[in-house]
């Protein structure tokens, strides 16, 4: 009997030496960040979305074999989360630790600080998949993922404002709230764009099943395969979030924390998929 796939493909499992030290680097980040004890706020937890970026799109540079062999291992799926973790959490610490700060230094907040950096290393990574696809494909694909993103930040707006009107409650989660909506959009719309128009599969198999059941029904000729798959993910991110807001309004740091990681599950793979189909569409 053949096990059922229970991880998306294209999971592997890093040689020792790179889980020894990635298995270093995370207990250094977490040691430092337990001694130092830096606020958790929305405004810190909202800084780390674009080193979500960040490991998305290392991700895709080593799925198109753009970095060199040496750090590859580093850059496969999931050692390259934990490698940006290591990285945003150290910048985190080191910031925290050394007090840099608006007022003190005339720069910008904790949360600025990260967000810059991240911002940087993002861009740096999305950059470097760009030359790569004009480099190897002789151009890009820009006008399906362009589609992509904005029916997915009109979409998020539009449930992101329908759920604080009828769950009131939701407002205390703030920007991480519509992180996390945001991110669950784009990871849906993404993954229709890349489906029903691209030609793309689908990596995960909990997706795959869901997407394939709304292609056995009636109205896959009209609607498409994904349109269940959508509706399933923001039906999701909206029950998180209304779960989520007395948490949050109880133990703020703990549930701005949690409702980031959940965020970070969709807007993770929803910036993978418009990435990856800029730069290898078929």
């Amino acid at each position: 009997m053949v096990p059922a796939q229970v991880l998306p493909e294209g999971t592997t499992l890093p040689s020792p030496v790179v889980l020894l030290v990635l298995a270093i680097g995370i207990a250094g980040v977490v040691v430092a960040l337990r001694r130092i004890a830096p606020r958790v706020t929305e405004r810190v937890v909202v800084a780390f979305a674009p080193w979500m970026v960040a490991g998305s799109s290392c991700y895709v540079l080593y799925q198109v074999e753009a970095v060199p062999e040496s750090v590859a291992p580093f850059f496969s799926s999931p050692a390259v989360y934990v490698s940006i973790a290591v990285l945003a959490g150290a910048v985190w610490a080191a910031t925290a630790a050394t007090g840099l700060s608006a007022d003190r230094w005339r720069l910008p907040s904790v949360p600025g600080i990260v967000a810059l950096v991240g911002s940087a290393v993002a861009i740096a990574a999305v950059g470097w998949a760009f030359a790569f696809g004009v480099e190897t494909r002789r151009g890009l694909t820009v006008a399906w993922p362009a589609v992509g993103l904005i029916v997915a930040v009109v979409l998020a707006a539009v449930v992101w404002s329908g759920l604080q009107r009828v769950a009131p409650e939701t407002r205390i989660t703030g920007g991480v709230g519509a992180l996390a909506v945001f991110g669950h959009t784009l990871d849906g719309v993404s993954t229709a764009v890349g489906i029903d128009v691209l030609g793309f599969g689908e990596q995960s198999p909990i997706s795959r099943a869901i997407i394939t059941f709304a292609a056995d029904l009636p109205t896959a000729p009209v609607l498409g395969t994904v349109w269940l798959f959508i509706l399933v993910k923001l039906v999701l991110a909206a029950v998180v979030v209304v779960l989520f807001s007395g948490y949050v309004r109880d133990e703020p740091a703990e549930g701005y924390l949690l409702l980031g990681a959940v965020a970070a599950v969709g807007l993770g793979p929803g910036v993978h998929n418009l990435l990856l189909f800029t730069i290898a569409t078929p």
